[in-house]
């Protein structure tokens, strides 16, 4: 199967005319639409780095997963913690997909910005996003 990335005029015509091709051919075709572009290998990067630093922080803090989420169990937080238990449940309200994978590249500052906000006014906890240098 031909895989097609459609992003100007130009291809936007050739993936028309190969449309019309196929059709021509075989008078039954599927396609599969898939429109934004995923999250980049930096900001998966970024994701984790913040969630590491975050859980760090929390856990610095005394802020563990029973202060924060679960008022009878103590356990500290990790970054897989955050990711599922703080990142997820926040995506998920906000841009409405389950996998951070599924994330385009311009959804992750969104999810930041609540989950950034929510530990910094429930908690004192405030992170930068990371950057390339960090």
């Amino acid at each position: 199967m031909d895989r097609w990335i459609v992003n100007s005029d130009t291809t936007k015509e050739d993936f028309i005319r190969v449309i019309e091709k196929l059709y021509e051919d075989h008078k039954y075709c599927e396609f599969s639409v898939k429109t934004g572009r995923q999250r980049t290998s930096q900001q998966n990067k970024a994701l984790h780095k913040y969630l590491g630093l975050l859980s760090e922080q929390l856990n610095n803090a005394g802020l563990d997963m029973r202060k924060v989420l679960k008022p009878s169990i103590d356990i500290p937080w990790t970054t897989k913690l955050a990711k599922e238990f703080l990142w997820r449940p926040i995506q998920k309200a906000v841009i409405d997909k389950e996998s951070t994978t599924q994330a385009d590249r311009n959804e992750y500052t969104k999810v930041y910005e609540v989950l950034n906000r929510h530990t910094a006014q429930s908690f004192g906890i405030s992170l930068p996003w990371p950057t390339k240098e960090q």
